[in-house]
Protein backbone atom coordinates (compact mmCIF):
# COMPACT_ATOMS: atom_id res chain seq x y z
CA UNK A 1 0.00 0.00 0.00
CA UNK A 2 3.02 2.46 0.53
CA UNK A 3 4.98 1.65 -2.27
CA UNK A 4 1.37 2.13 -4.23
CA UNK A 5 1.15 5.80 -2.77
CA UNK A 6 4.50 6.59 -2.92
CA UNK A 7 4.48 5.98 -7.04
CA UNK A 8 1.15 8.12 -7.12
CA UNK A 9 2.73 11.17 -5.41
CA UNK A 10 5.57 10.40 -7.71
CA UNK A 11 2.91 10.64 -11.14
CA UNK A 12 1.72 13.49 -9.57
CA UNK A 13 4.67 15.21 -9.14
CA UNK A 14 5.44 14.61 -12.80
CA UNK A 15 2.40 16.05 -14.10
CA UNK A 16 3.01 18.96 -11.84
CA UNK A 17 6.36 19.33 -13.54
CA UNK A 18 4.94 18.85 -17.21
CA UNK A 19 1.98 21.64 -16.05
CA UNK A 20 4.14 24.28 -14.73
CA UNK A 21 7.11 23.78 -17.73
CA UNK A 22 4.32 24.44 -20.13
CA UNK A 23 3.21 27.41 -18.45
CA UNK A 24 6.47 28.57 -18.30
CA UNK A 25 7.14 27.82 -21.91
CA UNK A 26 3.57 29.45 -22.62
CA UNK A 27 4.29 32.86 -20.57
CA UNK A 28 7.59 33.59 -22.41
CA UNK A 29 5.62 33.82 -26.05
CA UNK A 30 8.77 32.41 -27.76
CA UNK A 31 10.93 34.54 -25.97
CA UNK A 32 12.83 32.61 -23.31
CA UNK A 33 14.87 36.19 -21.70
CA UNK A 34 11.29 37.05 -20.89
CA UNK A 35 11.57 35.04 -17.73
CA UNK A 36 13.77 34.80 -14.37
CA UNK A 37 14.05 31.63 -14.53
CA UNK A 38 14.17 28.53 -17.57
CA UNK A 39 11.02 26.96 -17.77
CA UNK A 40 12.71 23.46 -16.74
CA UNK A 41 13.30 25.26 -12.98
CA UNK A 42 9.90 25.87 -12.62
CA UNK A 43 8.90 22.39 -13.43
CA UNK A 44 11.36 21.19 -10.66
CA UNK A 45 10.10 23.74 -8.37
CA UNK A 46 6.81 22.44 -8.59
CA UNK A 47 7.82 18.13 -8.82
CA UNK A 48 9.90 18.70 -5.99
CA UNK A 49 7.05 20.11 -3.85
CA UNK A 50 4.59 17.86 -4.45
CA UNK A 51 6.96 15.09 -3.59
CA UNK A 52 7.91 16.49 -0.12
CA UNK A 53 4.57 17.51 1.19
CA UNK A 54 3.08 14.16 -0.75
CA UNK A 55 5.34 12.24 0.74
CA UNK A 56 5.65 13.62 4.23
CA UNK A 57 1.99 13.58 4.67
CA UNK A 58 2.20 10.11 3.57
CA UNK A 59 4.63 9.02 5.96
CA UNK A 60 2.61 10.90 8.74
CA UNK A 61 -0.55 10.01 8.24
CA UNK A 62 0.51 5.79 7.92
CA UNK A 63 2.07 6.17 11.06
CA UNK A 64 -0.23 8.01 13.15
CA UNK A 65 -3.47 5.36 11.35
CA UNK A 66 -1.13 2.65 12.16
CA UNK A 67 -1.00 3.82 15.85
CA UNK A 68 -4.32 4.45 15.98
CA UNK A 69 -5.45 1.05 14.94
CA UNK A 70 -3.34 -1.37 17.05
CA UNK A 71 -4.07 1.30 20.03
CA UNK A 72 -7.91 0.20 18.91
CA UNK A 73 -7.35 -3.08 18.83
CA UNK A 74 -5.39 -3.89 21.90
CA UNK A 75 -8.15 -1.40 23.82
CA UNK A 76 -10.58 -3.48 22.49
CA UNK A 77 -8.73 -7.20 23.04
CA UNK A 78 -8.24 -5.62 26.86
CA UNK A 79 -11.90 -5.67 27.55
CA UNK A 80 -13.15 -8.82 25.80
CA UNK A 81 -10.35 -10.64 28.12
CA UNK A 82 -9.38 -8.43 30.52
CA UNK A 83 -7.32 -11.18 32.13
CA UNK A 84 -5.13 -11.52 30.02
CA UNK A 85 -1.84 -9.88 30.18
CA UNK A 86 0.10 -7.04 27.54
CA UNK A 87 1.98 -9.83 25.75
CA UNK A 88 -0.88 -12.27 25.11
CA UNK A 89 -2.68 -9.56 23.88
CA UNK A 90 -0.12 -8.53 21.49
CA UNK A 91 0.11 -12.53 20.65
CA UNK A 92 -3.92 -12.26 19.91
CA UNK A 93 -3.49 -8.95 18.16
CA UNK A 94 -0.85 -10.96 15.52
CA UNK A 95 -2.86 -14.04 14.81
CA UNK A 96 -5.98 -11.63 13.98
CA UNK A 97 -3.94 -9.80 11.28
CA UNK A 98 -2.66 -13.12 10.30
CA UNK A 99 -6.53 -14.43 10.10
CA UNK A 100 -7.35 -11.11 8.10
CA UNK A 101 -4.11 -12.00 5.71
CA UNK A 102 -5.34 -14.97 5.11
CA UNK A 103 -2.28 -16.63 6.55
CA UNK A 104 -1.75 -19.52 8.54
CA UNK A 105 -2.17 -18.15 12.68
CA UNK A 106 -0.61 -19.69 15.87
CA UNK A 107 -4.33 -20.27 17.41
CA UNK A 108 -7.60 -19.39 16.57
CA UNK A 109 -11.42 -18.48 18.09
CA UNK A 110 -14.14 -16.15 18.28
CA UNK A 111 -12.20 -13.39 19.91
CA UNK A 112 -9.53 -13.36 17.18
CA UNK A 113 -12.07 -13.96 14.32
CA UNK A 114 -13.64 -11.22 15.71
CA UNK A 115 -10.89 -8.51 16.17
CA UNK A 116 -9.56 -10.09 12.36
CA UNK A 117 -12.93 -8.62 11.02
CA UNK A 118 -12.48 -5.36 13.29
CA UNK A 119 -8.67 -5.13 12.05
CA UNK A 120 -10.15 -5.34 8.12
CA UNK A 121 -12.66 -3.06 8.29
CA UNK A 122 -10.07 -0.41 10.33
CA UNK A 123 -7.14 -0.90 7.79
CA UNK A 124 -9.82 -0.42 4.89
CA UNK A 125 -10.66 2.87 6.20
CA UNK A 126 -6.97 4.08 6.84
CA UNK A 127 -6.20 2.73 3.34
CA UNK A 128 -8.90 5.37 2.00
CA UNK A 129 -8.09 7.80 4.42
CA UNK A 130 -4.12 7.82 3.80
CA UNK A 131 -4.80 7.62 0.29
CA UNK A 132 -7.13 10.90 -0.03
CA UNK A 133 -5.23 12.55 2.49
CA UNK A 134 -2.01 12.40 0.38
CA UNK A 135 -3.68 12.92 -3.11
CA UNK A 136 -5.32 15.79 -1.78
CA UNK A 137 -2.08 17.25 -0.12
CA UNK A 138 -0.37 16.54 -3.41
CA UNK A 139 -2.56 18.08 -5.31
CA UNK A 140 -2.79 20.84 -3.32
CA UNK A 141 1.11 21.72 -3.42
CA UNK A 142 0.64 21.27 -7.19
CA UNK A 143 -1.84 23.82 -7.37
CA UNK A 144 -0.19 26.37 -5.34
CA UNK A 145 3.06 25.90 -7.31
CA UNK A 146 1.48 26.74 -10.49
CA UNK A 147 -0.36 29.80 -9.24
CA UNK A 148 3.18 31.54 -8.57
CA UNK A 149 3.94 30.76 -12.02
CA UNK A 150 5.13 34.57 -13.22
CA UNK A 151 8.05 35.74 -15.60
CA UNK A 152 9.51 37.33 -12.48
CA UNK A 153 9.50 34.01 -10.46
CA UNK A 154 12.95 32.98 -8.95
CA UNK A 155 12.05 29.32 -9.49
CA UNK A 156 15.28 28.64 -10.09
CA UNK A 157 16.93 30.26 -6.69
CA UNK A 158 14.29 28.24 -4.61
CA UNK A 159 14.46 25.21 -6.60
CA UNK A 160 18.44 25.42 -5.55
CA UNK A 161 17.47 25.88 -1.94
CA UNK A 162 15.08 23.07 -1.68
CA UNK A 163 17.76 20.98 -3.26
CA UNK A 164 20.70 22.31 -0.80
CA UNK A 165 17.89 21.81 2.15
CA UNK A 166 17.56 18.27 1.16
CA UNK A 167 20.99 17.27 0.63
CA UNK A 168 21.27 19.20 4.11
CA UNK A 169 18.99 17.25 5.57
CA UNK A 170 20.24 13.47 4.08
CA UNK A 171 23.43 14.62 5.32
CA UNK A 172 22.48 15.25 9.20
CA UNK A 173 20.08 11.76 8.66
CA UNK A 174 23.45 10.07 8.04
CA UNK A 175 25.09 11.58 11.27
CA UNK A 176 22.47 11.70 13.60
CA UNK A 177 21.84 7.67 12.43
CA UNK A 178 25.95 7.30 12.98
CA UNK A 179 25.39 9.64 16.56
CA UNK A 180 22.30 6.84 17.98
CA UNK A 181 24.10 3.86 16.84
CA UNK A 182 27.03 5.30 18.73
CA UNK A 183 24.91 6.68 22.00
CA UNK A 184 22.74 2.99 22.26
CA UNK A 185 26.29 1.34 22.43
CA UNK A 186 27.56 3.87 25.25
CA UNK A 187 23.72 3.66 27.33
CA UNK A 188 24.22 -0.65 26.60
CA UNK A 189 27.89 -0.65 27.97
CA UNK A 190 27.67 1.49 30.77
CA UNK A 191 24.27 -0.65 31.78
CA UNK A 192 26.42 -3.57 31.77
CA UNK A 193 29.53 -1.86 33.23
CA UNK A 194 26.72 -1.44 36.29
CA UNK A 195 25.61 -4.49 36.25
CA UNK A 196 28.82 -6.10 37.42
CA UNK A 197 29.63 -3.22 40.19
CA UNK A 198 32.07 -1.54 37.42
CA UNK A 199 34.38 -3.99 37.19
CA UNK A 200 36.02 -2.44 33.95
CA UNK A 201 38.85 -4.24 34.85
CA UNK A 202 37.57 -7.42 34.75
CA UNK A 203 36.23 -7.20 31.00
CA UNK A 204 39.23 -5.61 29.32
CA UNK A 205 42.20 -8.24 31.26
CA UNK A 206 39.60 -11.42 32.33
CA UNK A 207 40.47 -14.42 30.30
CA UNK A 208 37.41 -16.27 31.31
CA UNK A 209 34.25 -15.50 29.13
CA UNK A 210 30.96 -16.67 30.13
CA UNK A 211 29.05 -13.52 30.63
CA UNK A 212 25.39 -15.46 31.14
CA UNK A 213 26.25 -18.14 33.50
CA UNK A 214 25.01 -16.50 36.27
CA UNK A 215 22.11 -14.48 34.93
CA UNK A 216 19.52 -16.80 36.56
CA UNK A 217 20.72 -15.25 39.99
CA UNK A 218 19.86 -12.02 38.56
CA UNK A 219 23.14 -10.62 38.65
CA UNK A 220 26.52 -11.50 36.05
CA UNK A 221 29.46 -12.78 37.54
CA UNK A 222 32.35 -10.20 36.55
CA UNK A 223 34.75 -12.74 37.05
CA UNK A 224 33.23 -14.68 34.44
CA UNK A 225 33.45 -11.16 31.79
CA UNK A 226 37.15 -11.26 30.71
CA UNK A 227 37.44 -10.39 26.53
CA UNK A 228 40.65 -11.10 26.52
CA UNK A 229 40.18 -14.61 24.70
CA UNK A 230 37.86 -12.90 22.20
CA UNK A 231 39.76 -10.21 20.97
CA UNK A 232 43.00 -12.37 20.85
CA UNK A 233 40.83 -14.46 18.79
CA UNK A 234 39.68 -11.75 16.68
CA UNK A 235 43.21 -10.34 15.96
CA UNK A 236 44.88 -14.07 15.70
CA UNK A 237 42.27 -15.01 12.55
CA UNK A 238 42.73 -11.07 11.22
CA UNK A 239 46.64 -11.64 11.19
CA UNK A 240 46.65 -14.59 9.48
CA UNK A 241 44.09 -13.14 6.70
CA UNK A 242 46.13 -10.39 5.99
CA UNK A 243 49.20 -12.50 5.94
CA UNK A 244 47.33 -14.17 3.14
CA UNK A 245 45.61 -11.14 1.85
CA UNK A 246 48.10 -8.51 1.62
CA UNK A 247 50.93 -9.86 -0.59
CA UNK A 248 48.66 -11.99 -2.74
CA UNK A 249 46.31 -8.98 -3.41
CA UNK A 250 49.42 -6.45 -3.58
CA UNK A 251 51.23 -8.07 -5.74
CA UNK A 252 48.68 -9.00 -8.32
CA UNK A 253 47.79 -5.61 -8.19
CA UNK A 254 51.24 -5.00 -9.22
CA UNK A 255 51.69 -8.02 -11.64
CA UNK A 256 48.31 -6.07 -13.71
CA UNK A 257 48.77 -2.76 -13.45
CA UNK A 258 52.30 -2.62 -14.99
CA UNK A 259 53.64 -6.10 -15.93
CA UNK A 260 50.56 -7.74 -17.65
CA UNK A 261 49.78 -7.71 -21.22
CA UNK A 262 46.33 -6.13 -21.71
CA UNK A 263 45.19 -9.60 -22.67
CA UNK A 264 45.91 -11.17 -19.75
CA UNK A 265 44.68 -8.42 -17.36
CA UNK A 266 41.40 -8.69 -19.54
CA UNK A 267 40.74 -12.20 -18.24
CA UNK A 268 42.34 -11.83 -14.74
CA UNK A 269 41.18 -9.14 -12.84
CA UNK A 270 37.46 -10.26 -13.74
CA UNK A 271 38.23 -13.12 -12.11
CA UNK A 272 40.13 -11.82 -9.33
CA UNK A 273 36.56 -9.62 -8.71
CA UNK A 274 34.68 -12.55 -9.29
CA UNK A 275 35.82 -13.79 -5.40
CA UNK A 276 34.20 -11.00 -4.06
CA UNK A 277 30.99 -11.67 -5.16
CA UNK A 278 31.00 -15.18 -3.32
CA UNK A 279 28.50 -15.16 -0.52
CA UNK A 280 30.28 -15.75 2.70
CA UNK A 281 28.46 -18.35 3.79
CA UNK A 282 29.87 -20.61 0.98
CA UNK A 283 33.42 -19.29 1.89
CA UNK A 284 32.57 -20.76 5.60
CA UNK A 285 31.54 -24.24 4.04
CA UNK A 286 35.34 -24.49 2.02
CA UNK A 287 36.56 -23.66 5.24
CA UNK A 288 34.71 -26.01 7.11
CA UNK A 289 34.13 -29.01 4.44
CA UNK A 290 37.28 -28.56 2.54
CA UNK A 291 40.55 -26.91 4.28
CA UNK A 292 39.79 -27.35 7.76
CA UNK A 293 40.23 -31.68 6.97
CA UNK A 294 43.19 -30.74 4.55
CA UNK A 295 44.89 -29.21 7.61
CA UNK A 296 44.25 -31.28 9.77
CA UNK A 297 45.12 -34.33 7.13
CA UNK A 298 48.43 -32.63 6.59
CA UNK A 299 49.29 -31.85 10.16
CA UNK A 300 48.63 -35.21 11.46
CA UNK A 301 51.12 -36.33 8.62
CA UNK A 302 54.23 -35.07 9.84
CA UNK A 303 52.82 -35.65 14.08
CA UNK A 304 51.02 -31.88 14.78
CA UNK A 305 47.76 -32.31 16.72
CA UNK A 306 45.33 -29.83 14.85
CA UNK A 307 41.99 -29.17 15.67
CA UNK A 308 38.87 -29.72 13.35
CA UNK A 309 38.07 -25.72 13.69
CA UNK A 310 41.10 -24.43 13.63
CA UNK A 311 42.20 -20.41 13.49
CA UNK A 312 44.48 -21.29 10.60
CA UNK A 313 41.16 -22.69 8.49
CA UNK A 314 39.36 -19.73 8.81
CA UNK A 315 42.37 -17.12 9.12
CA UNK A 316 43.09 -18.20 5.33
CA UNK A 317 39.86 -18.87 3.75
CA UNK A 318 39.06 -15.21 5.15
CA UNK A 319 41.87 -14.35 3.67
CA UNK A 320 41.32 -15.92 -0.02
CA UNK A 321 38.39 -13.90 0.46
CA UNK A 322 39.69 -10.39 1.23
CA UNK A 323 42.40 -10.67 -1.81
CA UNK A 324 40.23 -9.39 -4.41
CA UNK A 325 39.22 -6.28 -1.92
CA UNK A 326 42.68 -5.65 -1.73
CA UNK A 327 43.94 -6.21 -5.15
CA UNK A 328 40.95 -4.36 -7.21
CA UNK A 329 41.91 -1.01 -4.62
CA UNK A 330 45.67 -1.25 -4.95
CA UNK A 331 45.12 -1.72 -8.74
CA UNK A 332 43.36 1.15 -8.94
CA UNK A 333 45.32 3.62 -6.68
CA UNK A 334 48.85 2.30 -8.63
CA UNK A 335 46.98 3.07 -12.05
CA UNK A 336 46.17 6.52 -10.74
CA UNK A 337 49.80 7.56 -10.05
CA UNK A 338 51.15 10.09 -12.72
CA UNK A 339 52.97 8.41 -15.50
CA UNK A 340 55.18 11.83 -15.61
CA UNK A 341 56.84 9.69 -12.54
CA UNK A 342 57.18 6.87 -14.31
CA UNK A 343 59.02 8.69 -17.49
CA UNK A 344 61.07 10.73 -15.39
CA UNK A 345 62.75 7.27 -13.32
CA UNK A 346 63.00 5.82 -16.65
CA UNK A 347 64.29 8.38 -18.60
CA UNK A 348 67.19 8.33 -15.22
CA UNK A 349 67.55 4.46 -16.08
CA UNK A 350 65.92 2.94 -13.60
CA UNK A 351 64.29 -0.67 -14.81
CA UNK A 352 60.27 -1.43 -14.32
CA UNK A 353 60.76 -3.35 -11.30
CA UNK A 354 63.10 -0.01 -9.35
CA UNK A 355 60.41 2.41 -10.36
CA UNK A 356 57.87 0.30 -9.00
CA UNK A 357 59.56 -0.14 -5.66
CA UNK A 358 61.11 3.30 -5.46
CA UNK A 359 58.72 5.42 -7.25
CA UNK A 360 55.52 3.86 -7.54
CA UNK A 361 54.53 2.09 -4.52
CA UNK A 362 56.01 5.16 -2.46
CA UNK A 363 53.46 7.53 -4.36
CA UNK A 364 50.40 5.28 -4.37
CA UNK A 365 50.74 4.21 -0.44
CA UNK A 366 47.72 6.31 0.94
CA UNK A 367 46.11 4.51 -1.37
CA UNK A 368 47.23 1.04 -0.46
CA UNK A 369 47.12 1.92 3.20
CA UNK A 370 43.50 2.63 2.67
CA UNK A 371 43.04 -0.31 0.70
CA UNK A 372 44.51 -2.59 3.81
CA UNK A 373 42.47 -0.72 6.27
CA UNK A 374 39.49 -2.05 4.28
CA UNK A 375 40.92 -5.59 4.42
CA UNK A 376 41.42 -5.43 7.60
CA UNK A 377 37.63 -4.13 8.98
CA UNK A 378 36.07 -6.85 6.41
CA UNK A 379 38.04 -9.93 8.64
CA UNK A 380 36.93 -8.29 11.47
CA UNK A 381 33.26 -7.99 11.02
CA UNK A 382 33.54 -11.22 9.19
CA UNK A 383 31.17 -13.94 11.08
CA UNK A 384 30.10 -16.54 9.14
CA UNK A 385 33.66 -18.36 8.06
CA UNK A 386 34.81 -17.93 11.85
CA UNK A 387 31.03 -20.01 13.33
CA UNK A 388 31.54 -22.67 10.64
CA UNK A 389 35.69 -23.03 10.42
CA UNK A 390 36.78 -21.81 13.70
CA UNK A 391 34.37 -22.56 16.61
CA UNK A 392 32.49 -20.67 18.94
CA UNK A 393 34.42 -21.49 22.10
CA UNK A 394 36.30 -18.50 24.01
CA UNK A 395 39.90 -19.94 24.22
CA UNK A 396 42.90 -18.15 25.08
CA UNK A 397 45.64 -18.87 23.07
CA UNK A 398 48.39 -17.89 20.50
CA UNK A 399 48.27 -21.43 18.28
CA UNK A 400 47.03 -21.14 15.06
CA UNK A 401 45.87 -24.40 15.16
CA UNK A 402 43.66 -24.57 17.86
CA UNK A 403 39.99 -23.42 17.86
CA UNK A 404 39.18 -20.15 18.61
CA UNK A 405 36.26 -17.81 18.65
CA UNK A 406 36.10 -13.68 17.33
CA UNK A 407 34.17 -10.88 18.92
CA UNK A 408 31.22 -10.96 16.14
CA UNK A 409 30.87 -14.42 16.92
CA UNK A 410 30.19 -13.84 20.48
CA UNK A 411 27.87 -10.92 19.43
CA UNK A 412 25.76 -13.04 17.35
CA UNK A 413 25.64 -16.48 19.71
CA UNK A 414 24.39 -13.75 22.46
CA UNK A 415 21.81 -12.15 20.74
CA UNK A 416 20.68 -15.58 19.16
CA UNK A 417 20.63 -17.47 21.96
CA UNK A 418 17.52 -18.32 23.92
CA UNK A 419 18.47 -15.75 26.93
CA UNK A 420 15.87 -12.48 27.11
CA UNK A 421 17.47 -9.59 24.38
CA UNK A 422 17.14 -7.08 26.96
CA UNK A 423 20.01 -9.54 29.60
CA UNK A 424 22.46 -10.48 26.66
CA UNK A 425 22.01 -6.66 25.09
CA UNK A 426 24.62 -5.56 27.51
CA UNK A 427 27.83 -7.88 26.60
CA UNK A 428 27.10 -7.98 23.42
CA UNK A 429 26.78 -4.01 22.68
CA UNK A 430 29.89 -3.73 25.42
CA UNK A 431 31.86 -5.98 22.99
CA UNK A 432 30.84 -3.83 19.66
CA UNK A 433 31.57 -0.62 21.60
CA UNK A 434 35.03 -1.67 22.35
CA UNK A 435 35.44 -3.01 18.94
CA UNK A 436 34.19 -0.01 17.83
CA UNK A 437 37.15 2.24 20.13
CA UNK A 438 39.80 -0.37 18.84
CA UNK A 439 39.26 0.25 14.91
CA UNK A 440 38.83 4.05 15.21
CA UNK A 441 42.11 3.98 17.16
CA UNK A 442 43.78 1.71 14.13
CA UNK A 443 42.21 4.54 11.81
CA UNK A 444 43.38 7.04 13.33
CA UNK A 445 47.07 5.51 13.16
CA UNK A 446 46.50 4.83 8.99
CA UNK A 447 45.42 8.41 8.49
CA UNK A 448 48.32 9.59 9.77
CA UNK A 449 50.37 7.49 7.79
CA UNK A 450 48.24 8.44 4.76
CA UNK A 451 48.76 12.35 5.75
CA UNK A 452 52.51 12.02 5.99
CA UNK A 453 52.94 10.20 2.74
CA UNK A 454 50.36 13.00 0.95
CA UNK A 455 52.85 15.49 1.80
CA UNK A 456 55.57 13.87 0.41
CA UNK A 457 54.30 12.90 -2.97
CA UNK A 458 51.42 15.77 -3.40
Amino acid sequence: MIAAMFLVVALIALAAWVWARAKAVSLAAGDPSSLHSRPAYHGLYAALWVMLIGWGVLIVLSVASASYTQNTLMNEIGQAAPETLRIERQLILSDARAIAAGTVASKSGPLREDIALRYGTLSQLSFWLVLIGTGAAALAAAAVTLRQITPEWRARNRTERILRYVLMAMAAIAVLTTLGIVLSLIFETLTFFSNIGWRVDKFLFGTTWSPLSGVHSGQMDPNKVGAVPLFAGTFLITLIAMIVAVPVGLFAAIYLSDFASARVRAIVKPMLELLAGIPTVVYGFFAAITVAPFIRNTGESFGLSIASESALAAGVVMGIMIIPFISSLSDDVINSVPQSLRDGSYGLGATKAETMRQVVLPAALPGIVSAILLGISRAVGETMIVVMAAGQGANLTANPLEAVTTVTVQIVALITGDTEASTAAGPAFTLGFTLFCVTLAMNVVALRIVRRYRELYD
